[in-house]
């Protein structure tokens, strides 16, 4: 190591980011920041990076022929952007993914649609086998600009302690 970083480790200041199982009171809401808005890029790169062949996804003449007013977001893409859009609040404080049940897409988003998100605790309690931690689950709805919900799903993590 050289001196500067030594020299840079020795100022630096750790910050705990994220909230900790002690903050994941049954009932809380957490209503999260900002919000996404899908673009035509977005789409076209996440349904072909992920190869998904439903034409929904990419092609406008087929969407508008089976009655949308032009090309779907993958869900999938809905999906993570709502997920990714909790994770500041609901699980950025560290502790493993343990995944996410009762997933529903409730309606379709388009091209130019904002997502926001909003998650509310339903459950936690002690892990057993990992002291310093709880195990958390959250119910997150997904809504587009016109708070329309469009999906919503169960989601559950190990989340770390204060003290543990």
């Amino acid at each position: 190591m050289t001196e500067a970083e030594a020299d840079f480790r020795a100022r630096a200041t750790l910050v705990r980011k994220g909230n900790r199982y002690e903050d994941m009171t049954e009932g809380r809401v957490f209503e999260h920041h900002w919000g996404r808005t899908i673009s035509a890029g977005d789409n076209a790169a996440f349904t072909t990076q992920t190869l998904s062949f439903c034409p929904l996804y990419f092609n406008e003449p087929y969407a508008k022929s089976l009655g949308h007013r032009q090309i779907l977001v993958n869900p999938m893409l809905v999906f993570n952007t709502v997920f990714g859009l909790s994770v500041e609040d609901l699980s950025e404080g560290g502790g493993p993914f343990l995944g996410v049940d009762d997933c529903r897409f409730l309606e379709s988003v388009y091209i130019g649609d904002t997502l926001t998100a909003r998650s509310t605790v339903v459950g936690r309690r002690a892990s057993k086998g990992q002291p310093g931690f709880g195990i958390v689950t959250w119910h997150t709805e997904g809504f587009n600009q016109n708070d329309d919900q469009v999906i919503d799903f169960h989601r559950t993590n190990l989340v770390r302690r204060r003290e543990g």
